[in-house]
């Protein structure tokens, strides 16, 4: 009886709005949710907002020290002090524009742990030397295990290398490509997750979002801040949208 009312309602097409809520366009607020009173980017209040709001994600970004300390920051340098060529001692007590010190990944995956249905969106940035990018990927993969939070994250990268490494050493990992110069179909070639580009490419590549999820892409999209920028990649039907303005982001959607 039950079996042949569920046949009936799915041939009435009564359960779409369950299928369209399932894969509605997900938020992710770029480098938190920072854009309230006395916050900052990549702050562990930010990365609290982004839960307080339900995003389904708050994007990061990571550099690591010559003394293997991975750090959250978008900069290569925090007050002039560069990450990459100096030990954690050295930069552990600089702040960031809220007051808070530079968090350290630990800090931040330690945070977002505590709200198990937001993704934190894991970026690792371009290093100088393939070698410190090579450490970077380790530390992170290693991290992100002994924490548990395999599950909450997904990576991202400008550097191909990164997002290489991370499929070599994890090929379950989620990492998607942000550079842009990669096609859907080479993308999907090197085994990533997902694109993740400026929206300004999905229109001059208008078939980008689709070609990509016929491959099984996660299609994602940077940094989009204006409503009809918003509205062209909602009306596109991507994955993803990664901005600044998140509530406004999820009025469209509503």
């Amino acid at each position: 009886m039950m079996k042949n009312t569920v046949k009936k309602l799915l041939f009435a097409g009564l359960f779409i709005p369950t299928v369209m809520i399932n894969a509605q366009t997900k938020v992710i607020g770029h480098r938190g949710y920072w854009d309230t009173p006395n916050n900052a980017q990549n702050s562990i209040q930010s990365l609290q907002m982004s839960n307080k709001i339900n995003a389904f994600g708050s994007e990061f970004d990571v550099s690591i020290t010559t003394d293997g300390v991975l750090v959250v920051n978008h900069d290569a340098d925090i007050q002039g002090v560069d990450i990459e060529t100096n030990t954690y001692d050295k930069i552990k007590n600089l702040t960031i524009k809220n007051g808070e010190k530079i968090p350290t990944v630990e800090q931040y995956l330690l945070e977002g742990k505590k709200y198990p249905k937001l993704k934190m969106i894991y970026e690792i940035k371009p290093h100088k030397t393939k070698e410190n990018e090579d450490r970077a990927v380790l530390a992170s993969l290693e991290l992100v295990k002994k924490l548990g939070v395999e599950n909450q994250v997904e990576y991202i990268s400008f550097s191909k290398n990164i997002c290489e490494q991370l499929k070599k050493h994890n090929p379950k990992s989620h990492v998607s490509y942000l550079n842009g110069d990669l096609s859907p179909e080479e993308a999907k070639k090197l085994n990533f997750t997902g694109i993740d580009y400026h929206y300004s490419l999905y229109k001059k590549n208008p078939t980008w979002i689709k070609d990509a999820q016929k491959l099984g892409l996660i299609v994602n999209s940077w940094t989009v801040n204006k409503e009809d920028d918003m509205q062209y990649l909602l009306d596109q039907k991507i994955d993803y949208i990664t901005t600044d303005k998140p509530e406004v982001l999820q009025k469209l959607i509503k």
